[in-house]
């Protein structure tokens, strides 16, 4: 019987534990910031405190990956075998919510392979430019506008009508859905448009549901042209 003898080999040596703190001490603090700016930044109603959370935890895993992986091409791609099985089903509810990863994972990456001032000197500058954006509305498209839902019976030409009450008090229309309601009984239209100078939702409603036989009319205020 052949004996088998199995030897264990620690690498933790190629590291030296001050490169292991300040690998995971500074990739926390840079993810830290960049998830208190992202928190300060926000403004929807779709916060997540478990999002920023995994952040942080994000920049370390990153970190700490880099640190394994180091120059051995090996260690790459077994790691790239070894994620690829990984599959995430959330679905992210913002675009700046993929920068917020894409900022942490490149902090960690660049923490995990010691280039420490560019980690440091990349998180102030981006997170300086959030903030500048964030302050100053950068490329925000200010047109406000209504959403005017009109619900008028299927049979009859009421579309000209309300159009010519859009003309008069508005400065812009857009006829947005037409559709079939409560089977078949009613036809529901939705506009977005712009009130002129002076003119009210409710002079809208008034004026349209002279037209609509008593039926249902919506006026949304407060709509912002950039969330369409």
């Amino acid at each position: 019987m052949i004996g088998m003898n199995f030897e264990l080999q620690d690498l933790t040596g190629t590291f030296s534990v001050t490169d292991i703190v300040l690998a995971m001490a500074l990739s926390f603090l840079l993810s830290a910031v960049i998830g208190w700016v992202y928190r300060a930044t926000h403004r929807n109603v779709s916060y997540s405190q478990s999002y920023v959370q995994t952040l942080v935890v994000l920049g370390m895993l990153v970190s700490l990956i880099m640190l394994v992986v180091g120059s051995n091409i090996a260690r790459a791609f077994a790691l790239v075998g070894a994620l690829s099985v990984v599959r995430f089903r959330n679905a992210i509810k913002e675009t700046r919510d993929v920068g917020f990863i894409f900022l942490v994972m490149a902090v960690g990456m660049a923490v995990g392979t010691r280039f420490y001032s560019l980690a440091v000197i990349a998180t102030v500058s981006i997170c300086l430019v959030i903030f500048v954006m964030f302050r100053f509305s950068w490329f925000r498209l200010s047109v406000q506008r209504q959403v005017v839902k009109v619900q008028v019976p299927p049979e009859g030409e009421y579309t000209a009508a309300i159009s010519d009450v859009l003309i008069r008090l508005t400065t812009e229309f857009e006829l947005v859905s037409m559709e079939s309601i409560r089977g078949g009984a009613l036809t529901e239209l939705m506009y977005t448009v712009r009130l002129k100078k002076g003119s009210e939702p409710g002079d809208l409603i008034s004026a349209l549901g002279e037209l609509t036989s008593g039926q249902r009319v919506t006026v949304l205020t407060g709509y912002d042209q950039t969330d369409l």
